[in-house]
């Protein structure tokens, strides 16, 4: 029941475009008439929207089911059973199968039900329902009673027979004639004097609904007829026909406003009345923090009730009672939450217990800001850091990084941008990529076979856009260069009518679309799309998943003939696909090809970057109506709630434009020069062993050592703790071993105490994650890197952040600190060498690092080592490849690709004559430093992420957890010993090697100490 925006409703929204509508035509018209004024004749003909107006939806979740059936919005939600693995982000498959598993039981549960609040009008309220009989023929030989249950709307009366082959019946109250009691009617009246408990409903006009339970139009019954319903129960005959009375005053009302106004009226009253049921509450401990009224959106469709959060969960409870009685989110659960601009109003806040899924677990639509910021701030105390872990900037440049997929970035963009699948007016939108719908085979290295990603579609034909600059050029303010918009409810079920039909019958006022303008072919739409005087759009995100059911009329509907006579059936697919699947998947290749890899950038600038408004935008003829944009239209300053009504109308059908991320020019895309396999997820690099110190360790002697590397398979865990909200990045420690510095890519730089067992501080130098640390000599300052490009110092002592190095133009992926020198490592395809000024770190000046030397790389720099002599530094890439240097005179002495992935960690020999590296492959290479050649490769089962080695024995880290012991001579495993539950990321070894710090992707960090 998607209904207002403060104390307007929105479900007016289609009716503008509506000609025959359960409602009355003149309003249509008029409202039609008006858009048409309003928008100017470039606007689309009223064909998709015809009667409804697209709400916003969760997840896509049909009404049917609860919170969030199907997976991801409306996309993702409809697929089919054997396709539910593939359905989340391609990371998280496993993850995401079982939540399908567990939603497809619930939709099966909720699909026994025919009844939805999809057979509502737009704007429409479900109040309440009562068990009833249908009674037909009342008094006659063939008298029938029809089971089933009456359903009280704010705009019409609904009857749903239990049995399947009747079909529903739907009685708008603005068509009714009378709606009377046997009290009310007149003595004489055989048809009510011995009812009980009836209500005789007189109407002209009724809506025969899943006739035989087959999704079908509705059929309209004109003509006066009379529907008698008995209640079960006689003694609320009263209270129901009250309430039809006062409905049906509000439905006749001439202006739309008016009706909207009075409906929403009996709503606040009927929330005002009740409160959220305690007796709901998973526990009897819980305590309450914040109640408040609301209304749970889902696709089309917005359900009243009341929001509760208590210390524990986040609860919706429906006023009546539909789907199910309550749903309850469990607040430890909860990763993300957004605040959304609802109605073109800042009233949405949508929640996630998932990190990548762009389908919500609940949407959620206030009746004031305070309300939803209240609720936002309880949650958030929940989520830490989750505001910063989740910009716009950050997903920047992780995909500039190949760290996560076009597919993916352009989902995280969507999603700050406002787009949500529980919203078709601004649904998540993907481009057009492939251009080349008529060949038999799709060559994806030919730049021709792909759209120009720098226009937009209503520029890419030349002679159609002169056509449009020539209108916009002679138009008055405000001028728009597109009639119709990219994106718009009526496009979402133009791509989805297939799988979401009963979506395009709500909001088409129960009819499909005409059969040629369906979806039939798609090289017939990309032609319209490049040729039609009015058709601009893009695509969603169906067309780069897995699930082809969009493409397949599986249902059986009978969506019409087209003129020549032929069938809508399944879609009709180019010939270089072999079936809805390959379809898919050649879409999905065209999507991640090296070509769009390097353009996706400038579609981002025109959709949510730099060209989306403004003069970059009339440069780019990027120009649409001024109402689409965020901030168009201030709603709050009219007052007329009819014409606050028809506004909104127009606005959310006519589709709206993202909000504005970037505004300055989108960065492209960071491509390798040679083709290599790229880590799908950020590398966590091990931090070096701390340098001698004579002040610490005079005592350490060689024996000492050796003793420690031959029990190193003894190691055994001390203790551990979970100290971070995700993977451990680097380890430090203070020379007495009390203070253990940890940094992660929660972006947190964090001081746990050996000796207290605690963790003293906790600091954020930005909202990027941090990759290393280093204790400078003194135990006074704390030197990290981070994926934002900078190095930071932190000091011990005063607790603050003392100067900040900006040396890179990419993430520094890891430092090292030597002699008064600091080396750095970056992805920006460098390592750089820096000088100290003396003394100059433990004050608040400034600057105070010299560039000495820069060592250039063709790829991005994952991790450096320095032998013990500060002369040769060893570096290793994303793509594997091992470069030895002389630091005196920065030149390369050796380059090696020893891995076919990114090598995870390097370092040398105690005495600095052998490297050995650890690599994505599952290798061990040793190289001889002087020669540089290649001496020994170990393969093992599975990568090893870091380790520490003596020049014979490794221990190292493996992707699994555990910790391996190896003896390089034999490339033998020699040890075993489980520890984390997740990969070892990081590992930190004291100057004796018999002690040892782990930090993993479980974060954890885990104390070991060998037990000799």
């Amino acid at each position: 029941m998607r209904l207002s925006t403060g104390s307007f409703p929105l479900r007016a929204h289609c009716h503008g475009r509506a000609l025959d509508v359960h409602g009355g035509q003149e309003e249509n018209q008029a409202a039609s008439l008006h858009l048409r004024a309003n928008f100017g004749t470039g606007f689309p003909p009223p064909r998709r929207h015809q009667g409804r107006r697209a709400r916003h939806h969760p997840a896509l979740v049909f009404p049917q089911s609860p919170a969030r059936p199907w997976a991801h919005g409306w996309h993702l939600r409809i697929r089919n059973n054997r396709n539910n693995a593939a359905l989340v982000l391609r990371k998280k498959k496993e993850e995401g199968g079982e939540r399908f598993r567990k939603r497809r039981q619930e939709r099966e549960l909720y699909s026994k039900e025919r009844f939805s609040l999809l057979l509502l009008n737009l704007e429409e309220y479900y109040f309440e329902q009562h068990r009833a009989s249908h009674i037909i023929n009342k008094g006659c030989r063939d008298e029938r009673k029809i089971r089933g249950s009456l359903k009280i709307c704010s705009k019409s009366i609904i009857f749903e027979p239990d049995e399947n082959l009747q079909p529903i019946i739907k009685i708008p109250l603005r068509d009714c004639g009378s709606i009377k009691a046997p009290e009310d009617s007149e003595a004489n009246n055989p048809l009510l004097r011995e009812t009980s408990g009836g209500i005789s409903v007189v109407c002209n006009q009724v809506f025969l609904i899943k006739e035989r339970n087959v999704i079908a139009p509705y059929k309209t019954v004109r003509g006066k007829t009379e529907h008698l319903f008995q209640l079960d129960v006689a003694g609320k005959l009263g209270d129901v026909v009250q309430t039809l009375h006062q409905l049906y005053r509000a439905s006749c009302l001439d202006k739309m406003g008016d009706q909207a106004a009075m409906i929403t009226a009996i709503l606040q009253s009927r929330l005002a009345r009740t409160s959220f049921d305690k007796n709901r509450f998973q526990s009897i401990s819980e305590t309450l923090r914040m109640e408040c009224k609301a209304e749970m959106v889902t696709p089309l469709v917005t359900n009243p009730g009341h929001v509760c959060v208590t210390d524990a969960n986040l609860y919706f409870q429906p006023l009546n009672g539909y789907p199910k009685p309550v749903v309850q989110i469990t607040l430890q659960n909860v990763r993300r939450i957004y605040k959304r601009r609802h109605g073109l109003m800042p009233l949405g806040l949508e929640v996630f217990c998932t990190e990548n899924d762009i389908c919500s677990d609940i949407y959620l639509k206030f009746y004031n800001c305070q309300d939803r910021d209240e609720l936002y701030y309880l949650i958030a105390t929940y989520i830490e850091n989750h505001i910063t872990e989740h910009t716009a900037e950050s997903y920047m440049l992780q995909w500039q990084r190949g760290h996560i997929s076009n597919y993916q970035y352009l989902l995280h963009l969507n999603n700050l941008a406002d787009r949500s699948c529980n919203d078709l007016s601004q649904y998540p939108v993907f481009p057009w990529i492939i251009a080349d719908y008529s060949s038999a085979e799709l060559d994806l290295t030919k730049p021709e076979t792909f759209r120009d990603l720098s226009k937009p579609i209503g520029a890419l034909n030349k002679e159609r856009l002169e056509r449009l600059l020539t209108r916009y050029e002679e138009m008055p303010e405000p001028k728009f260069m597109y009639g119709s918009h990219y994106s718009s409810p009526g496009y979402v079920l133009f791509y989805l009518v297939r799988v979401a039909p009963e979506y395009m019958l709500c909001l088409q006022n129960g009819k499909f679309d005409h059969a040629d303008r369906m979806f039939n072919s798609v090289a017939e739409t990309w032609k319209n799309c490049l040729d039609g005087a009015t058709d601009f759009k893009e695509l969603i995100p169906e067309f780069y998943e897995n699930d082809s059911n969009f493409l397949v009329n599986s249902l059986k509907l009978d969506l019409g003939k087209r003129q020549g006579g032929k069938t809508v059936e399944d879609v009709e697919l180019p010939p270089w696909a072999s079936g809805p699947d390959d379809f898919l998947q050649k879409s999905q290749e065209a999507l991640e090809s090296q070509y769009v890899s390097e353009h996706l950038h400038e579609w981002i600038d025109l959709v949510f970057g730099c060209k989306q408004k403004g003069s970059k935008a009339v440069t780019a003829c990027n120009v649409f109506h001024p109402l689409t944009y965020e901030g168009g239209v201030d709603l709050n300053s009219i007052m007329d709630p009819n014409e606050k009504v028809a506004l909104l109308t127009q606005i959310l059908e006519f589709g709206q434009t993202p909000k504005q991320l970037f505004t300055t020019p989108h960065p492209q895309r960071i491509m390798p020069k040679s083709s290599s396999r790229t880590s799908s997820h950020s590398v966590s690099i091990s931090e070096s062993p701390v340098s001698p110190n004579e002040e610490s360790f005079e005592d350490l002697t060689e024996e000492s050592i050796t003793l420690a590397w031959n029990n190193i398979s003894k190691l055994r865990q001390d203790e551990q703790y979970k100290i971070h909200k995700e993977a451990i990045t680097g380890i430090a420690v203070t020379c007495n071993g009390s203070s253990v510095f940890t940094t992660s890519q929660d972006s947190t730089l964090k001081m746990f105490s050996k000796e207290s067992k605690t963790l003293q501080r906790s600091v954020s130098f930005s909202n990027m994650a941090l990759s290393s640390c280093i204790i400078l000599p003194g135990d006074s300052t704390v030197i990290s890197s981070s994926w934002d490009n900078n190095i930071y110092f932190y000091s011990i002592a005063f607790g603050r952040r003392q100067d900040i190095l900006m040396g890179h133009d990419d993430a520094v992926s890891k430092i090292c600190w030597q002699d008064g020198c600091l080396y750095s490592a970056s992805w920006d395809s460098t390592v750089k060498v820096w000088k100290c000024v003396p003394g100059e770190t433990s004050s608040n000046k400034r600057n105070c690092f010299e560039l000495l030397a820069e060592l250039e790389h063709d790829v991005s720099v994952n991790m450096i080592d320095l032998t013990a002599s500060n002369t040769i530094l060893a570096s290793g890439t994303k793509e594997g490849t091992i470069s030895v240097w002389d630091v005196t005179t920065a030149t390369v002495l050796h380059q090696l690709p020893c891995h076919s992935g990114t090598v995870f960690d390097a370092a040398f020999s105690p005495d600095g004559r052998h490297l050995l590296s650890a690599g994505e492959d599952c290798c061990f290479k040793v190289i001889d430093v002087q020669t540089g050649m290649l001496i020994s490769s170990v393969t093992a089962d599975e990568p090893q992420r870091c380790f520490r080695w003596d020049g014979n024995t490794v221990l190292s880290g493996s992707q699994s957890g555990e910790l391996l012991t190896w003896d390089l001579l034999s490339g033998k495993v020699t040890e075993r010993i489980k520890g984390h539950a997740g990969a070892v990321t990081s590992m930190w070894m004291n100057e004796q090697c018999n002690s040892v710090i782990t930090g993993g992707e479980d974060k954890q960090i885990i104390f070991w100490k060998l037990q000799y």
